[in-house]
């Protein structure tokens, strides 16, 4: 009997993922290619610039200049939200791309964040405040760390229902902000309190390594009939940022905080349709 004749098989070429522009967006196969193109130098050089913004943020917080420190950190955060976007745009998505863009945002997100805060208020609580920013740097690279680890694998419920786990990296860079915000317009002392600081901190922490559902942009999806609204409603909002930058930076973490609750209550119920679902494909395959 012959034997049929054996296929040619070469080498597997992984596919080429980006720079993420949300941590809900799948990076997807790219034509491979050899060395760094023309082309996939601007979303690169976004994630480079977001990086300096962020190093930049420490530079203010060590002049004292509280302000500019965490507006840099801000800024990192939008480039970050758009070098992705722009390498899709591009097809210009690169495995060097989304290194890149992971240690930019352990450092934009995760340590300066960290050395900002302890500058401004932690070293005045001696080694607990170092702890607690130590915790929270830590967090986010381990974070950022499970993400990567996890680009590749299909089993992952979260993320096929659109949700995230965990308080995306700067999310949380912005939430660990947030008593600044409030005490940039009000002054009060208790917001610059190295203890409570501390606390806060570290549930910022641990909300970035936990295993919760989280929303993201993929399941925002608003009627048809309200979209104009909302989009007058963002140009608003667009300006009151501008005029009043602090109390609508605070009103968008406090924001974000009270629809967590929410996005547990959907994902449960997706969670709980799921297993009804597969509860009735194995009484008909047992019927069957």
């Amino acid at each position: 009997m012959s034997r049929p004749p054996r296929r040619k098989t070469g080498p597997v070429v992984p596919a080429r993922i980006g720079p993420k522009a949300a941590e809900d967006e799948d990076g997807k196969a790219a034509p491979d290619a050899t060395g760094l193109t023309l082309r996939a130098m601007l979303p690169n050089a976004i994630t480079a610039a977001a990086l300096c913004s962020g190093l930049t943020g420490i530079r203010f917080a060590i002049e004292g200049q509280w302000s500019y420190a965490v507006l840099a950190v801000i800024l990192a955060g939008v480039l970050d939200g758009i070098d992705g976007r722009i390498a899709r745009l591009l097809n210009a998505q690169s495995r060097f791309g989304a290194e890149l863009d992971s240690l930019a945002d352990s450092l934009s997100f995760g340590m300066a964040p960290a050395i900002i805060i302890y500058l401004w208020s932690l070293n005045e609580f001696e080694r607990f405040g170092w702890f607690a920013a130590l915790a929270f740097a830590i967090c986010c690279a381990l974070r950022l760390a499970r993400f990567n680890a996890r680009i590749d694998v299909d089993d992952q419920p979260h993320r096929s229902a659109g949700f995230l786990t965990g308080v995306p990296a700067p999310v949380g860079a912005g939430l660990a902000f947030a008593p600044f915000y409030l005490w940039q317009e009000t002054g009060f002392a208790l917001l610059r309190d190295p203890v409570a600081l501390s606390a806060w901190l570290a549930l910022i922490a641990v909300l970035m390594i936990s295993n919760m559902a989280t929303l993201s942009w993929a399941v925002v999806r608003p009627r048809r009939n309200i979209r104009l609204f909302l989009i007058a409603l963002a140009a608003l909002f667009f300006a009151v940022l501008l005029l009043e930058p602090w109390w609508s930076l605070a009103a968008m973490s406090t924001g974000y905080l009270a629809m967590m609750p929410y996005g547990l209550y959907r994902y449960g119920r997706i969670k709980r349709r799921r297993a009804a679902e597969a509860r009735d494909r194995d009484a008909a395959a047992a019927e069957g």
